[in-house]
């Protein structure tokens, strides 16, 4: 019963193997599927309709019921795993006619509901992310070794998703020690895949194999496809796309990380500019299932058409984004941070708006992730772009205060939140009193704000950056907007995404 509550409620697929052992399927073809269905037919007697058959209830109660309140309690306002696992009860409890109308009613209620359009809403925005016309009828270049140059955690992160999808990969460091150092990296991870048996031991063997790192750019001579990994500095950057194209292949493509950089400076110095592409990848790279291809003004169709595919060969979502500061998800998620920043300063404190961020659906609050990201991380770029900033633009001081106090987040124990023994942060009074001190040194007037008044402005904040990002052409359409929003930031699938809540949207609120 467990089996079948977790197939139902998740929908996810299980292999033959697996469907065999739960009684889904009565053999395995081994011989040809049409033979063996031959055979099964004449020897195996005829169990009879389903429906006839006595339904097994589960051997522990305890154990089902466990299973059914963990499915719930991760769904987290989805209706159809809750329905599902209902469905499930009642073939144990009601003859198998009055469960069959059961079910058919739940199914009709949830075809009905907004969630089912959102749903198939993200679905097929999924698989549209690239069909554009330079991509259809561009060539692709075959893709066998892949070099990642850096090899931190970003870096790690994408070799190890390369290694995952039967590349081989050649990691480049500053020196034989670092680059040692990074190939522990990956094995650590390729050991963990091998721990929850997510590979077999023989595939683990012969990813381990498929590795090689070094201190030395010319051993990317052999490389179909380089990504740099390395820190956010153009001129970095632009260096080490210098050296790059030194030693690789006149037809390997060359494709930066960054998560900010223009990617048209970075491929500017370049000889062919035209093999030059963004591949942004998010933390950790080989989980994370958005990958944004930046595309540089000179491009060409076959790069661009070979970097979508290999996308997709890593199992991500490719999303075509134009060159701009944060591209499309990191620029969204900067402009509701910016809207959550200015609410704690006009009437909510910080822990008010990460609870209707989680109520909502989101997995985590903005200011939950900062903690957790580190606010030194976002101090430092804070003081980067200082020089740049809009003076007429709104500023809060609040994180830059919080990180002159040493406040750096989980990994200082306090930030946002003070955190104890565990993980989970509490609300810290130092914190709320340094929101009231700053509302007042501004002269705010503070309002309470209702969970629905914070949503209101989150999503206002996104919505309204997505029209802009639209309007610049920065993404093709709304769909890939959301899309990103859903497989970067974890924006729940069954609201369909920001642009599909917005108003004047088959799902506006």
């Amino acid at each position: 019963a467990e089996t079948a509550l977790n197939m139902i409620a998740t929908g996810k697929p299980v292999g033959a193997a697996a469907a065999l052992d739960a009684g889904l399927v009565d053999a395995i073809a081994q011989n040809g599927l049409l033979q063996d269905a031959i055979a099964l037919a004449r020897e195996a007697p005829d169990p009879g309709p389903l429906t006839d058959r006595p339904a097994q209830a589960p051997g522990d109660g305890a154990a089902f019921d466990a299973a059914a309140s963990r499915i719930i309690g991760r769904a987290r306002g989805q209706n159809a795993p809750r329905k599902a696992v209902q469905a499930l009860r009642n073939t144990f409890s009601m003859p198998a006619a009055d469960a069959l109308a059961a079910e058919r009613d739940a199914f009709l209620s949830l075809k009905a509901d907004p969630q089912s359009a959102a749903l198939r809403h993200i679905f097929f925005a999924e698989r549209a992310t690239t069909k554009t016309d330079r991509i259809k009828g561009a060539k692709l270049r075959a893709l066998t070794r892949i070099g990642v140059i850096g090899g931190g955690t970003m870096g790690a992160g994408i070799a190890s998703a390369c290694l995952l999808s039967g590349y081989a990969v050649q990691l480049i460091e500053r020196d034989a020690e670092a680059a040692e150092a990074a190939k522990a990296r990956v094995l650590d991870t390729l050991d963990g895949s091998l721990k929850r048996a997510l590979v077999s031991a023989e595939t683990h063997e012969r990813l381990i194999q498929a590795i090689s790192a070094s201190g030395s750019y010319a051993d990317l001579g052999t490389a179909d496809l380089v990504i740099e990994a390395v820190f956010e500095d153009m001129e970095v950057k632009k260096q080490v796309f210098a050296q790059t194209e030194a030693v690789a292949r006149p037809d390997a493509i060359l494709a930066t990380n960054t998560s900010y950089l223009d990617v048209n400076e970075i491929a500017a110095g370049l000889k062919d500019p035209g093999r030059a592409i963004g591949l942004h990848f998010f933390s950790p790279a080989h989980i994370m299932k958005l990958l944004e291809i930046v595309v540089p003004d000179r491009v060409d169709d076959e790069t661009l058409a070979t970097a979508a595919a290999f996308a997709r060969s890593l199992r991500k979502i490719p999303v075509l984004a134009g060159v701009c500061d944060g591209f499309i998800a990191n620029r969204i998620m900067s402009a509701y941070r910016r809207e959550a920043e200015y609410m704690i300063e006009d009437g909510a404190m910080p822990w008010e708006v990460d609870a209707a961020m989680v109520d909502f659906g989101l997995p985590m609050g903005v200011f939950q992730m900062g903690d957790l990201a580190g606010l030194d991380i976002s101090w430092a770029m804070r003081k980067r772009q200082a020089d740049t900033r809009d003076p007429k633009q709104r500023y809060v001081d609040v994180g830059d205060k919080l990180c002159e106090m040493g406040r750096f987040g989980r990994k200082t124990g306090r930030g946002y939140y003070v955190y104890g023994e565990g993980a989970t942060g509490a609300p810290d009074p130092e914190v709320e009193a340094l929101i009231l001190a700053e509302s007042e040194r501004k002269g705010i007037l503070r309002q309470p704000m209702s969970a629905d008044d914070i949503m209101g402005c989150i999503l206002g904040a996104m919505q309204a950056e997505g029209k802009r990002i639209l309007d610049e052409g920065i993404a093709r359409c709304a769909d890939d907007i959301d899309v990103a929003m859903v497989n970067a930031f974890g924006f729940p699938r069954w609201r369909g995404g920001p642009m599909f809540m917005a108003p004047g949207t088959g799902g506006a609120r």
